[in-house]
């Protein structure tokens, strides 16, 4: 389980290696996504809070990036922050997650990107339920929810 030195370590010394790499340019990546998609993940925008339906819905699922399909989340790991974004307590998988010191606006917070390709999702808080502590803030159009299949 990943805590908030974890994360200040990683963002700090170097991130954990990715499991693969997915690269494409600005132009590439404007061509196959949603404006509003590529808003947030490449050009590090935020949903207005409350924006998405996703807050709410706690079904069984996984949750990947929207560029490049790189799982990110486990619905299990979601919980309701009442913050307006989808938040989650873990990443699915430690190597899934990349992490920025980012001192825009005034704040100090740790930005989250998919390791994979880069794509801005949100930010880690240290404000999260126990046992972890932490508060994956992350924009709802960065994910794409895919359902647990039943066996």
């Amino acid at each position: 389980m990943l805590i908030w030195q974890d994360i200040l370590k990683w963002a700090n010394e170097g991130n954990p290696t990715p499991p693969r790499r997915v690269e494409k340019s600005m132009m590439q990546w404007q061509a196959l996504l949603e404006p509003s998609v590529f808003h947030i993940t490449r050009n590090k925008g935020t949903e207005r809070p409350f924006s998405s339906q996703s807050c709410s819905l706690f079904e069984p699922g996984q949750y990947e990036c929207a560029c490049c399909g790189e799982l990110l989340f486990d619905a299990q790991e979601k919980f309701e922050s009442g913050s307006g974004w989808p938040s989650f307590t873990q990443p699915a998988d430690p190597s899934a997650i990349a992490y920025i010191l980012d001192n825009t606006h005034g704040m100090a917070r740790v930005e989250i990107v998919c390791n994979v390709c880069d794509a801005h999702l949100g930010h880690v808080f240290p404000d999260g339920p126990k046992p972890s502590g932490l508060r994956y803030c992350v924009n709802a159009l960065a994910m794409v929810k895919q359902e647990t299949v039943s066996q």
